[in-house]
């Protein structure tokens, strides 16, 4: 299957295929997106996938070097970026060559901000290796990385040339990294697809047991209406803004766990709060919010927040929010399932009601 991510002279491919990470130096190498190209990975993906990728890009004759770095989101820092920044200078990459970000979300941020940064741009490559990065952090060109206020507060909107999606390594992706993958899977059709989120209660089995043609056709649909989203609104000065549903309780959930709770669970977390949010403000009918609820407990996913956090240190997270305005914390809610409104006036009363 392959989409297309339409933004005039810099719209680019997603390639979703099983077995296609064999293929992609052959693509590459008829692309001709770089001369020579770094592979940026974690650790762990780098022992998974590291030679098996460099060994496709040899063999279509592209010259290739793999850098990795210390799994997990304390490795997404700027401290990071200098330190590869330092490690592309002095093994020679200049303008013509190209960064390929090998891995889950945490990667493809760090390497699209540092592709968007060293020598003021390269291009780059997204090959995302777990569910969420594929249905989600791959496409739209959101690159940054997280600093002691907040997450992704140092960024760049940065597209890359390309999106190859491999479904077959998930197979190798722990169950708690599939399941938080599914917290953005189930977001979108919350905001934009009602079929689809009967889809997802449907099909729950075959997805939690990848079945290849169930996945496939998950990541398809969903890359899609990003892919729609994105070229609708690059720049998240509208539309794009339904992405963020969950997201903004989330991050402040996930950064006041210090990042023990991962992304696609505070993701879980978040939607349920916005969603009570939207029950309160009389836009989403009960009903509905007990739908979404209930499906997120059907993938097992955590749908409150953890009693131990602080809820002041979440409220202070919530106001330094990239997406705040004038100090005013956007909030994306639901008023139906397949539709969303967008709201910079909630009172802090019935914010304080939802973080209980």
């Amino acid at each position: 299957m392959e989409l297309q991510v339409g933004l005039g002279e810099r719209s680019y491919p997603i390639i979703i295929q099983a077995g296609y990470l064999d293929k992609i130096g052959d693509d590459l190498a008829g692309k001709m997106i770089g001369r020579k190209y770094a592979i940026i990975a974690d650790d762990r993906v780098a022992e998974l996938y590291g030679e098996q990728l460099m060994q496709s890009l040899k063999t279509s004759g592209l010259d290739v070097k793999l850098f990795t770095f210390l799994h997990g989101e304390s490795s997404k820092t700027l401290t990071t970026i200098g330190e590869f920044a330092s490690k592309l200078a002095s093994s020679g990459f200049d303008r013509n060559d190209a960064i390929i970000a090998l891995g889950g979300g945490v990667t493809g941020d760090l390497a699209g901000f540092l592709a968007s940064s060293y020598m003021r741009g390269i291009p780059f490559v997204q090959i995302p290796t777990t569910l969420l990065a594929q249905v989600d952090s791959s496409v739209g060109g959101k690159t940054g990385v997280d600093i002691p206020e907040g997450k992704n507060l140092v960024g760049a909107f940065y597209q890359p040339r390309a999106v190859y999606i491999d479904i077959d390594v998930l197979k190798t992706l722990p169950e708690k990294e599939l399941l938080g993958g599914l917290g953005e899977v189930i977001k979108y059709g919350v905001i934009r697809d009602r079929n689809f989120f009967d889809f997802l209660a449907t099909e729950r089995c075959a997805i939690l047991g990848l079945d290849k043609t169930v996945i496939e056709k998950l990541v398809h649909i969903c890359c899609k209406i990003k892919a729609e989203v994105v070229s609708e609104d690059e720049r998240e000065g509208g539309v794009r803004r339904i992405l963020n549903f969950g997201h903004t309780i989330g991050h402040a959930v996930e950064a006041a766990s210090n990042f023990s709770l991962i992304h696609g669970f505070a993701v879980s977390i978040g939607m349920v709060a916005a969603s009570k949010l939207a029950v309160l403000e009389d836009l989403l009918d009960e009903k509905e919010c007990a739908e979404i609820i209930k499906i997120l407990k059907q993938y097992k996913m955590p749908i409150e927040i953890p009693k131990e956090l602080d809820r002041q240190v979440i409220k202070k997270y919530l106001l330094t929010d990239k997406k705040a305005i004038g100090g005013r914390v956007i909030y994306v809610l639901p008023t139906r399932i397949g539709s969303t409104y967008i709201s910079d006036s909630i009172e802090e009363e019935l914010v304080d009601k939802v973080l209980l």
